[in-house]
């Protein structure tokens, strides 16, 4: 049985590369990516916590709710996958650039 402190460590190195990749990048696709991946390590410390206060052989209210927020998290997630990338269809075909220092102005 791996530690939960393993799986948080991991879920920390994950969030701390996501929100690196969000404050560098300049691309608007690494960013939405970079996002994901801060939203997948808020998943996996869920899953952890939810798996550390889970009886042996059990199923509590504590594991399922942890779940249940991962199901949330994963719904989110897809919408802001949905509208982001919808609008950098948009900018693209406007601005013909993706970088979002080019895209300072929203103006037709």
């Amino acid at each position: 049985m791996i530690p939960t402190s393993y799986y948080i460590l991991l879920s920390a190195i994950l969030f701390v590369i996501g929100a690196t990749g969000v404050l560098v990048r300049r691309n608007a696709i690494v960013i939405f990516m970079s996002v994901e991946l801060m939203l997948n390590s808020a998943n996996l410390a869920f899953v952890a916590f939810a798996r550390q206060f889970q009886p042996a052989g059990a199923v509590s209210q504590a594991a399922l709710s942890g779940q249940v927020f991962v199901f949330f998290i994963m719904t989110v997630a897809a919408a802001e996958v949905a509208v982001g990338l919808a609008l950098i269809v948009a900018i693209f075909k406007t601005k013909h650039s993706i970088d979002v220092d080019e895209v300072h102005q929203l103006k037709g």
